[in-house]
């Protein structure tokens, strides 16, 4: 599923993972220590995650930091 409009390869990822672990954005945000419009931001490509944020986020979904940042389509 697609955005509708243009952003990152990193806020479309998050955004298709989120959606097919069927996660809302709170789930997200308490799972890593965020809040939900932080979120918000990444999945619309208004703000970049730290480091350690990234690290947390590939944890969550179980795929590669290459694969939430785009750098490959092998999760």
């Amino acid at each position: 599923m697609k955005l509708k409009r243009p952003v990152s390869e990193f806020a479309q990822r998050i955004y298709e993972l989120r959606v097919d672990k069927v996660a809302s954005q709170c789930d997200i945000a308490d799972a890593i220590g965020v809040s939900k419009g932080i979120v918000s931001l990444w999945e619309n490509g208004l703000r970049e995650p730290t480091m350690a944020n990234l690290i947390a986020l590939a944890n969550y979904f179980g795929v590669t930091l290459d694969y939430i940042v785009g750098r490959t389509d092998t999760m």
